[in-house]
């Protein structure tokens, strides 16, 4: 009764040492047609936790096992909610304690009235919270005493944004996590979605630095005001630097 909708390939194969599992996780579909237009990401790794994690979501999925216990996976129906909603309340509580705090996310939707609902209560708390969304977002940034300290940008150019990516501070250790979900009720109540960690140093910097060129794109970029319309770059007189040109001479 459920869609399946995250992105996840496992590969069991024997070797001279024994079984290892090889995991592939993206945040987009596995489609030869839209990968030439679509911009996305994925993590390809043989670790023996995801390994574990993917063999007990794919016995999920096919009906073997009931929901479990992950290490490392966020699945939703049956998580993904509730991990989003106490991230969100943990950078609000560090903002009240005077502990670095910050939520980065780019999705293509923002429709979710709890979500929307603690991310105001967090840019209150001082969070500074920034969102890079392609599509519907029905928060509304930059309202007095409401969002002061949120920014909700898109962009829109030659490629199609696809990528679902979420950045929290934590006090100073950031987590960053990546998958196929966008905070959409459906989404997270009524399908079967997928969010990974970012784990290794030097990966965790590869993809801080690719939100980091997507935040600093001043061509594709549109920022929405408080009242619902849309301001480009250039109005704003800043430099022009675009991403998927910047993305096209960089291989990532």
């Amino acid at each position: 009764g459920l869609k399946t909708h995250c992105k996840i390939t496992l590969v069991v194969r024997k070797e001279e040492d024994g079984i290892r599992r090889y995991v592939h996780m993206g945040t987009g579909n596995y489609n030869d047609s839209t990968a030439k237009i679509y911009t996305d990401l994925g993590l390809f790794t043989c670790n023996e936790q995801f390994g574990a994690d993917a063999s007990s979501l794919f016995n999920v999925i096919t009906g073997y096992s009931r929901p479990p216990e992950y290490k490392h996976f966020i699945v939703a129906p049956h998580g993904m909610r509730s991990f989003f909603e106490y991230m969100i309340r943990q950078e609000t509580e560090n903002a009240k304690k005077g502990l670095p705090s910050g939520i980065t996310v780019k999705v293509n939707s923002l429709v979710d009235p709890k979500i929307i609902e603690l991310l105001y209560e967090a840019s209150k708390a001082g969070v500074r919270v920034q969102l890079i969304v392609r599509g519907i977002c029905c928060l509304i940034p930059g309202i007095e005493g409401v969002s002061e300290n949120i920014t909700v940008m898109s962009i829109v150019g030659q490629l199609l944004e696809h990528s679902r990516i979420f950045r929290f501070e934590n006090a100073g250790n950031p987590r960053i996590y990546m998958g196929s979900a966008d905070w959409m009720p459906r989404n997270l109540d009524r399908r079967v979605e997928l969010v990974f960690p970012i784990e290794d140093e030097t990966q965790k910097a590869r993809a801080f630095g690719i939100l980091d060129t997507m935040l600093s794109d001043t061509t594709n970029a549109r920022f929405m005001q408080s009242d619902t319309s849309t301001l480009t770059c250039a109005a704003r007189r800043k430099s022009a630097r675009s991403l998927h040109s910047t993305m096209k001479h960089r291989r990532v």
